[in-house]
């Protein structure tokens, strides 16, 4: 991307604010960030535009790409799963729409969509590849399956759009669900994990996910306007990635496996009465392989993961531990840079 003009939508977010970090490295000219969320000005760039612009917004969305001779958009605008179901859908599939109409009227050189694994729904299959079938659960991966088709309407038009399929990413300033797990196993509490733990379920170190976006935004276009996972290469059982984040703590912390058959449907009705952070996409796949091939990336682009799951893991608990006395506990949202509500998961807390 370097001399481009680049635009990240959903700046604000966990991901965005990790491309934010690493853009001049890349020798952008011009780097613009919207979000309806605000920013912290203070993480961007000097000279950073950043822009409360709502993606559903069609005519701002047509002001900040014209007047600012957007060449390349990155985006990762989303409403995640814990937000209400029109919300996901308005943005998700109508604000992603209307990016994309904006890009190609106003010549925009290049597209990247941030998709998601959770396209895959919950296959019986591993590893998974671009071409497997696409089987959305609830709304997001409902809605990330249409946003694809979407960029393949528009791709077909001329623009080039890349779509990224990352697994679950996470590092430094990472929260959401994840500040949970951190939060109990400093608390040297037992972890729970749902069945034996013996599944095999890959991660995502974030700097590895904008090492390929990098790519997709460099590349030619021949071979960046296509779909590709993004996962790490070095994952090992939940039971030893997890076991290696409490061996970490050196606390007492330690995994306690459940009974799945039990634990799934209990998770199920605390999901539908709206007193459990944990919705179904993640809880029906946590004790299932849960992983993809990146051979696709690896040979057409030359990406190649730096961090292995247990990388990925500690590196975020770190951060963590360093940043805790800062994060503001009683804050709580549906993003993934603020931590979620433990509902009736803060109540098991206190008897394990």
């Amino acid at each position: 991307m370097k001399n481009k003009r680049v635009l990240v939508t959903g700046g604000a977010g966990f991901l965005g604010y990790h491309i934010a970090q690493q853009l001049p490295d890349m020798g952008v000219s011009f780097m613009a960030f919207n979000d309806i969320a605000g920013f912290l000005s203070d993480e961007y760039p000097d000279g950073s535009l950043l822009a409360n612009v709502d993606v559903r917004d069609k005519a701002a969305m047509t002001a900040l790409i014209k007047d600012n001779n957007i060449e390349v958009i990155v985006h990762t605008a989303a409403a995640l799963p814990l937000c209400k179901r029109d919300e996901i859908y308005s943005t998700n599939v109508e604000g992603l729409r209307n990016t994309l109409e904006v890009a190609r009227d106003c010549g925009v050189e290049r597209f990247i969509f941030i998709s998601s694994t959770a396209v895959y729904g919950v296959p019986e299959k591993h590893p998974l590849f671009e071409d497997d079938d696409v089987v959305g659960v609830g709304a997001y991966g409902e809605t990330k399956i249409l946003g694809e088709e979407l960029c393949r309407q528009f791709r077909s038009q001329g623009l080039c759009v890349t779509i990224i399929r990352p697994k679950t990413f996470i590092g430094t300033a990472r929260l959401g669900v994840f500040q949970i797990l951190y939060d109990w196993v400093d608390s040297g509490k037992r972890i729970p994990i749902i069945g034996s733990g013996a599944n095999k379920y890959q991660l995502l170190e974030v700097r590895d996910l904008v090492e390929a976006i990098r790519l997709a935004g460099t590349l030619d276009h021949s071979v960046t306007n296509d779909v590709f996972n993004v996962g790490a290469m070095k994952y090992a059982e939940v039971r030893q990635d997890v076991g290696a984040l409490c061996d970490f703590a050196g606390n007492g912390a330690r995994i306690m496996p459940t009974p799945a058959p039990i634990v799934k449907p209990a998770l199920a009705f605390f999901e539908m009465i709206g007193v459990s952070p944990l919705y179904k996409w993640v809880y029906g796949t946590a004790d299932k392989d849960s992983y993809v091939s990146t051979d696709k990336i690896e040979s057409k682009l030359g990406w190649k993961a730096k961090y292995s799951n247990e990388d990925a893991l500690i590196g975020s608990h770190k951060w963590y531990l360093e940043h805790k006395d800062e994060l503001e506990t009683s804050k709580t949202g549906t993003t993934h840079r603020v931590g979620w509500d433990q509902g009736i998961l803060g109540f098991f807390k206190k008897w394990l």
